[in-house]
């Protein structure tokens, strides 16, 4: 299989390498190369950064305008989620549009002392799981999360967490998927959601 993992000035992209590693698909390949993204088979696109300067060079790299053409199945992780939704308050900045959904910051909840840290980090749970990138097995599984912004509940939810309130753990629409959470950090339960992605 073709698998590419999207280069761009973004962290988190070894850590996702490693994990294909351990899941015995090691000749997937890292690049910007839009040839190369075009005809892989999946198409993964994480990222760990900020969203205003991160647009800046997916548009500097003609990637903005490639990334949203794709046919094939495409994992955006953490802030590749949030860069394919239409907007982010992190910078005020215009997004990818595949998911018509705004990326808000966590306001924090004073009157819950556990839930007052931004950004949300930790283990949390999945729950109102849909898509093929969740089997049943993977209801209430906890997997791992990083962030100080989210997406609400809305019609492109694919599964639910709930941090101060429920958000959006992850997302999907036609080919495209997406988690918040960093699935190649979630153990056991990351490791078959990467898998059940491979095997779409």
């Amino acid at each position: 299989m073709n698998i590419v993992i999207i280069k761009y000035n973004a962290g988190n992209i070894q850590s996702v390498s490693f994990a294909l590693d351990r899941l015995g698909y090691k000749d997937h390949l890292i690049t910007s190369d839009h040839e190369a993204i075009r005809n892989a088979d999946k198409v993964i696109f994480p990222g760990v950064g900020e969203a205003s300067t991160t647009m800046a060079f997916l548009k500097q790299e003609g990637l903005d305008k490639l990334i949203p053409s794709l046919k094939q199945p495409v994992l955006g992780i953490c802030l590749g989620m949030q860069l394919m939704c239409s907007h982010s308050e992190e910078g005020n900045t215009p997004c990818l549009g595949i998911f018509d959904e705004p990326v808000k910051k966590f306001i924090p909840d004073t009157s819950n002392p556990e839930k007052v840290k931004i950004p949300h980090m930790g283990w949390n749970n999945l729950t109102k799981l849909k898509t093929p990138l969740f089997d049943a097995s993977l209801e209430n599984e906890f997997v791992y999360f990083v962030h100080s912004y989210y997406v609400a509940v809305g019609p492109d939810t694919a599964a639910q967490s709930n941090y101060i309130h429920p958000f959006s753990a992850a997302l999907q629409k036609d080919n495209f998927f997406a988690t918040q959470f960093h699935p190649e950090k979630s153990s056991d339960a990351g490791a078959r959601i990467l898998k059940n992605f491979l095997e779409l």
